[in-house]
This record gives structure tokens, C-alpha cells and sequence, in this order.
């Protein structure tokens, strides 16, 4: 065992690495897989290729140590669970019947009759994980060949990884109770037992000759119980206290250890990584921790979660001062860089004072090296010299619009008179039927989309093809029974890429592409200036399916927070003053759908909890900023335009708190959790609900097709906790991802489901 007093081995590190490909070349040969037939040989090959690319290419460039299995075909969560054997008993029939690696995608993607695990955001980054299921009868067993077959390869050409892994505790964390687990049961109870084998990797490991084993505990970011620090503090002096195993580097991304930390310094691990970026930490600050001068220091200052080139000489000035204090450090980077693009240097488009800020994963690696190089070496002058931030003021009024706002400018008129007024214009019946507002991209729409940025299509051809696409889906949506019908968004590459190409103050890349969950990747938008609305972003489209409808159609908006949440935003002003820039654009376009006739306007903010702070404090402040940018964008809007807005949730305190606080007339929920436990939440809270709310009747993101009676068994469930006068029925999402020949059945039989709920509500008013 390596122990913290030998040399110096590293100097320069990172936590992970973005696993798609530059160019999204896993998505595709999943895809082809998945979809178009391709061999389980040939997709394993694809992986294998850009994994062994993957640490070739970060050893060239001359990072010391190099990170190991951060490669996924899914989701890094899923396969740490994998890896110990942690596989939900409900998959268990297909064990024998599938591949191995179709067995894996069974859980994360769903069988019929086998729903997918949940889908569920990890740590306030844009990234969704598969939920583990944990139960008294999970058999825990180490499944290590992959990545020792990986540790071997890379050793075989000189290359020594850093096998990565979820620390046990935070592994569990990151689970939920499986359907089988009795009532009371909590991951975190199988913790001992899931900690040996984790001692028979490291002892796998060991005998490999592997150096290093980096342990994330991200889930200690978060506020913890004295007992479950107390358990930190045991599971790491058992994990430790080990004879044969690497050095352990235990990590805490993505915010502030907070009390993990000196429990953590107080155990035997070699080496602890911290996030200076989310949580930053002076010298003084980290000398005081009891234990830690001892450790090797992952000093985590470049960030991973945003594209802006570090200030290298503030960087090197902060590194040698923590070094005077901790003298075994290596320069690393706040988090896996899987949150950002893989390489700034195949952007043309971008303009070049913007182009010259930015620094994607593979130019924070090698901002990583040569901060390395400059402790030991020194710094060229220039990084003294040269500006360390850059302000883009543009020359428009948003700055004075901002500054002139008034508290009236935030308020409609109260809820039950706007629902007077609303019902008298829409004359919608019991709960009504909608979507959330994307119906799937076709091949042929996202090919005219491509032909028309690549100037190959005009653009009153363009026009055409995306108003045939509109009366497509708006016919479908009359034949299906709907309600209230959307547009479908065939316009839209993204909900927010397609706004922010439609403001000053943005850019957008053609290649910055991040994996969102599977195959699912989004180019985030990066926010460098003020932000205006050059003229109407939607109402062209929203009012011709309004034209060819007597039925409501949605005018569907991105909120501002949303907009915040899933771009990279600019550095130079505080998030909240950026909101307000984005909540009068976006006050502007509603306003213009009400001037075009549309009578009802959803105004999206699912990821109004990404932004949260992981921790208590703040999180007031946060939510106050975050409420007025939303109130801001839609207090313009009349008393009979109805508003509805997109919400993910976390526990029914928080969601009945943003029904009130935001002030939507109707609300739908995300689920970021199982749809049975929001319905259980909202039957069991005992807080009346006073808007319309649509808690989301099947899950979107599956493959699998809901049958009328699980619906309206969901339905019931959901009218014993709203008011049927304020109930809509909808899916929990859009519906981008699915195919038509999954959506079609699925919101016909959502309508059969929900007509059934009205003859029930007929006959008991006739009773």
C-alpha cells in the first residue's frame, strides 16, 4: 500500500471525462443499435474504441494521472451499481434471456412489462442518472472484469488509470427502496455489506498493480445527518484500514463537504479531492481542517460545469498559497468534465472575442497541465498581464428596462377572478387533456432544419416544411381527442438552444454537445452578454396550428430560469440580474401571443431546482430571485389568458409551495421521481391545492405504452387530492424523445382514461 508520506508521484488530474465522442460518435452507434439493427459485437467495439481513444489521448497530452472507467454506454450510476451487483429483483426473469449488455440497457430503457429504472437529476447539473433499486434481498456481488480488463489494457501501453467509482455511501444514497423492500427499509441499511465488496475490488485491484482508486462521495455535498457522517467517518476507517488496496483519492463534487470533510481527513485515505469552484476555500480555511495537511489535496480549480477559460495566474497564485499550507497537491478540476463539450478548437462559427473566453474539456486539461507545470516551474508573464475577465455590454435598453421594473409589473390579478375569466373563454370540459408541448422530431423535419442552417433550403421552403409538419400534428391531436393542442415544436432543435439562437447576448455552438442521459445530448447555449429579444421567437408558428383548430393551442415558452439552468452562463454579473434580462424577453413574446389570439401560454421552468443550492443556506435567496424572474415573465399576461408553467419536484412541500409562490394558473410536474410517489405525496399531504395542476398521468422519457387502466388508476389516485374543477390529465413530459407509434397509443388511451373520469363526475352530480 502507497501511503501519503511517499514522493510526489501526480501533479495534474481531472475527476472524469465526457464519454460521447467529440462528435457524438457513442450516440450514433447507439442508435444504430438500437434502432437500425446494428450488431451488440459492433456497439461494443464503437465503446471500446472511444474509451482506449479517450485515455490515449488525455496521457498525450500530458496529464500525470489519468482517469479510468468514467466510459458508459448508459449511465456511470447504473453501471457502479452493476458493478457490485446491485440489479433490481423485478429484472431478474430477464437475466438468463438477454446479453449481458442488453440486460443492462433492459433497466435503463424498459422492457414491455418492465418499466425502466427512474430517471433522476444528478446534483443540480443538467445530467439525469437511472435510480438504483435496493432491497433487504439484493445480493451483492463484485462484477470487476470490465474494468480491470480496461486498467489492464491502458497498463499494457504504459498508461496508469485511476479506476473511478461512487463511494459506497453515496452509491446507496443515490438509490431508492426497491418494490420488494419492506416498509421502514433504507439503502443505507445494506451499507456493510455493500463495503466488503468494495474491499474485494480494491484487493482485485491491488493485485493488478494499480496505484490509485478514486472514491466519489458527491452525495455529501449535500446536508447530512450527524449519524450518516458518523458513518462516513466508519465505513472510510474500515475501507482504509486495509492492508491490500491502492491509495484511495475520496472526492466531493459538485459543492461543499461541509462536516464530511474532517470526518473524512480524520480516516486513513491518501487523498482527498474538493470542488473550489462551487465551494471555494482560502488557505487558512483548509489548514484549519484537523488531519488534512496529511492528505494528498485534489485542488479542484478549474471548473468543470462552465466553458470560461481559468485566469491562470489568480489560479497559480491560490494553488502555491494552499501548497505553503498542504505541500501534497495536484491541480484538478472541480468535477468530471462530462458537464462540459469535448473541444472548443471544432467550433467555426463562434466569434472570436467570444471564441478567445472560452475553454472546453479538452482545453481545461490543458489548463490542468500547465497550472501543474507553473507550481513547480513558474508562469509565462502573460498570464499576469492579460485581462482575466472580459465584460460584453451591449449597446441596448435591457440594462435600463431592468432597473425601471416595479413590484406591479410581477402581480396579476388574483387567482379565482382570473379563473372566472378563463373558463368563460375556453369552456374546456373536466379535466381537460393536453401535452406538455413536443411531439418527436422526424427524420425528414430535422433534415429541412439541417438543410436550411446549412443555407441548402430557402427559407420560405424551410417555412413550409415546418407549417406541413404543424397541420400534420395538429390533425392527430383532433383524431386522438385532445383538448388543448400544441404546435408540436417541429421548429426547435432544443427548448432552449432555439430561444437563445433568437437573442442578442447569445451563442451557439454546432458541436458543443453534452449527454443529458443514454443517447440524449444537448448543445447548452452560452450566455456572454446582455440579453434582448430580436423580434417574435414563436408567434408565427403558434398562430397558424391556431388557424387550423377551433381548440386552444399553447403557446409553449422556455422560462427564464430554465434558460439560466441549461446554458452556460456569463460570469461577470450575479445569475439573478441575467434572469430578469431573460424574463423581459421572454414578457415581451407573451405579450404578442396575446395580441395574436392565443388564449393559453405555457411558460416552462422544469429546471427551476437545478439551480437550488445542494446545501440549506442560500436556498431562500435563491428561490425569492427565482419566483420574481418567473412573475416577471408572465405578470404582463391578461386575467383570461390562463398560464401554465413545467415543474420538476422533489417532495410535495416544495411543489405546493412553487404552486403558490409562482402563481401559474395550471402547473404540471416533471417526474424526476417514480409518478405513483407524487400521486402518493399529493393524496397523503393534506394541503389543499388551490390552482389547476396536471401531476402527470404516464412517463414520458419510457419506451413503455401505459394501458387505460393504469391511467386512470392514476387518475382516481389524483382527484383524491385535487379538486376535478382544477385537475388536468397530461403526460409528466415532452415528448421529443418518444416515436409516434409509442405516442399515439399512449395519449389515446390517456383520453379514454380521462373520459372515463368524467362519466364517473356526471353520474355522481346526477346522483
Amino acid at each position: 500500500m502507497t501511503s501519503a508520506s511517499d514522493a510526489v508521484e501526480y501533479g495534474s488530474s481531472i475527476l472524469g471525462y465526457p464519454r460521447i465522442g467529440a462528435r457524438r460518435e457513442l450516440k450514433r452507434a447507439l442508435e444504430d443499435h438500437w434502432h437500425r439493427g446494428t450488431s451488440l459485437a459492433e456497439l461494443e467495439a464503437a465503446g471500446r474504441e472511444l474509451q482506449d481513444d479517450t485515455w490515449r489521448e488525455l496521457a498525450a497530452m500530458g496529464l500525470e494521472q489519468v482517469p479510468g472507467n468514467i466510459f458508459s454506454f448508459y449511465d456511470h450510476v447504473l453501471d457502479d451499481a452493476l458493478l457490485f451487483g446491485a440489479f433490481p429483483e423485478r429484472f431478474r426473469p430477464l437475466q438468463d434471456q438477454l446479453e449481458p449488455l442488453e440486460f443492462y440497457f433492459a433497466m435503463a430503457r424498459g422492457k414491455p412489462d418492465f418499466p425502466p429504472l427512474e430517471l433522476i437529476k444528478y446534483f443540480g447539473t443538467n445530467y439525469h442518472y437511472r435510480q438504483p433499486e435496493i432491497s433487504p434481498a439484493t445480493t451483492f456481488t463484485l462484477n470487476a472484469d470490465a474494468l480491470l480488463d480496461e486498467h489492464a489494457r491502458a497498463k499494457a501501453e504504459g498508461i496508469e488509470l485511476r479506476p473511478v467509482v461512487h463511494g459506497p455511501l453515496s452509491l446507496l444514497l443515490l438509490s431508492k427502496a426497491g418494490p420488494d423492500a419492506p416498509e421502514g427499509f433504507a439503502p443505507l441499511d445494506r451499507v456493510d455489506d455493500l463495503v466488503e465488496v468494495y474491499l474485494q475490488l480494491f484487493d482485485a485491484l491491488y493485485k493488478q498493480g494499480a496505484k490509485c482508486v478514486q472514491l466519489d462521495e458527491p452525495a455529501f455535498t449535500l446536508d447530512r445527518t450527524v449519524e450518516e457522517i458518523q458513518l462516513l467517518s466508519r465505513v472510510y476507517d474500515r475501507l482504509s484500514g486495509v492492508a491490500s488496496r491502492p491509495r484511495l483519492l475520496v472526492t466531493g463534487q459538485y459543492g461543499d463537504l461541509g462536516p464530511a470533510l474532517p470526518a473524512l481527513s480524520a480516516t486513513r485515505v491518501e487523498a482527498i479531492g474538493l470542488d473550489l469552484i462551487s465551494a471555494p476555500m482560502n488557505p487558512a480555511q483548509l489548514a484549519a481542517i484537523p488531519g488534512l495537511r496529511r492528505k494528498r489535496l485534489y485542488a479542484g480549480v478549474i471548473d468543470g460545469r462552465n466553458v470560461w477559460k481559468a485566469a491562470k495566474g489568480g489560479k497559480l497564485d491560490l494553488l502555491l498559497a494552499i501548497k505553503k499550507e498542504i505541500p501534497d497537491i495536484v491541480v484538478s478540476t472541480s468535477c468530471s468534465l462530462m458537464h462540459v463539450p469535448v473541444d472548443k478548437l471544432i467550433e467555426p462559427d463562434i466569434p472570436g472575442d467570444v471564441a478567445d473566453r472560452l475553454s472546453f474539456a479538452k482545453q481545461k486539461v490543458g489548463e490542468v497541465v500547465a497550472l501543474a507545470k507553473a507550481v513547480t516551474h513558474g508562469a509565462p508573464e502573460h498570464w499576469y498581464t492579460r485581462p482575466t475577465k472580459v465584460d460584453f455590454k451591449l449597446k441596448h435598453d435591457v440594462r435600463q428596462r431592468v432597473a425601471n421594473i416595479r413590484p406591479d409589473q410581477r402581480e396579476r390579478a388574483p387567482y379565482e377572478e382570473r379563473k372566472v375569466a378563463q373558463d368563460a373563454v375556453l369552456g374546456l370540459p373536466p379535466v381537460p387533456t393536453c401535452t406538455l408541448g413536443s411531439f418527436p422530431q422526424t427524420a425528414e423535419m430535422r433534415k429541412a432544419r439541417y438543410d436550411y442552417g446549412q443555407g441548402r433550403l430557402s427559407w420560405d421552403d424551410y417555412a413550409g416544411e415546418v407549417k406541413a409538419e404543424i397541420a400534420r400534428v395538429i390533425a392527430l391531436q383532433e383524431d386522438i381527442g385532445l383538448d388543448v393542442l400544441v404546435h408540436g415544436e417541429p421548429e426547435r432543435n432544443d427548448m432552449i438552444q432555439y430561444f437563445a439562437e433568437l437573442m442578442d447576448g447569445y451563442v451557439a455552438t454546432r458541436m458543443g454537445w453534452v449527454q443529458v442521459y443514454g443517447s440524449r445530448c444537448v448543445r447548452p447555449p452560452i450566455m456572454y452578454g446582455d440579453i434582448k429579444r430580436t423580434g417574435p421567437m414563436t408567434v408565427e408558428w403558434i398562430t397558424y396550428a391556431q388557424s387550423l383548430t377551433d381548440k386552444p393551442v399553447k403557446g409553449i415558452l422556455t422560462g427564464p430560469v430554465t434558460m439560466l439552468a441549461r446554458s452556460f452562463v456569463r460570469q461577470d454579473q450575479p445569475l439573478y440580474e441575467s434572469a430578469e434580462q431573460l424574463a423581459l424577453a421572454i414578457r415581451d413574446e407573451v405579450a404578442d401571443l396575446e395580441r395574436a389570439g392565443i388564449q393559453i401560454i405555457q411558460v416552462d421552468e422544469p429546471s427551476i431546482r437545478e439551480l437550488l443550492p445542494l446545501r440549506e443556506r442560500g436556498r431562500e435567496g435563491y428561490l425569492d430571485w427565482a419566483v420574481a424572474a418567473f412573475k416577471l415573465a408572465v405578470g404582463g399576461a391578461k386575467p383570461e389568458t390562463q398560464i401554465h408553467t413545467h415543474l420538476g419536484y422533489s417532495s410535495i412541500a416544495q411543489v405546493v409551495e412553487a404552486f403558490d409562490a409562482l402563481d401559474a394558473d395550471v402547473t404540471s410536474i416533471v417526474a424526476t421521481r417514480s409518478i405513483d410517489w407524487v400521486l402518493d405525496q399529493l393524496v397523503n399531504s393534506g394541503t389543499p391545492i388551490q390552482r389547476g395542476v396536471g401531476p402527470g398521468v404516464y412517463e414520458s422519457r419510457s419506451a413503455a405504452i401505459p394501458d387505460i387502466d393504469e391511467i386512470d388508476e392514476r387518475i382516481q389516485r389524483a382527484v383524491q387530492a385535487i379538486d376535478p374543477e382544477r385537475l388536468w390529465v397530461n403526460p409528466d413530459g415532452g415528448l421529443k424523445t418518444r416515436h409516434y407509434w409509442q405516442l399515439e397509443p399512449s395519449l389515446r388511451n390517456m383520453v379514454a382514461a380521462a373520459r372515463r373520469q368524467r362519466r364517473r363526475l356526471l353520474a355522481a352530480s346526477e346522483n
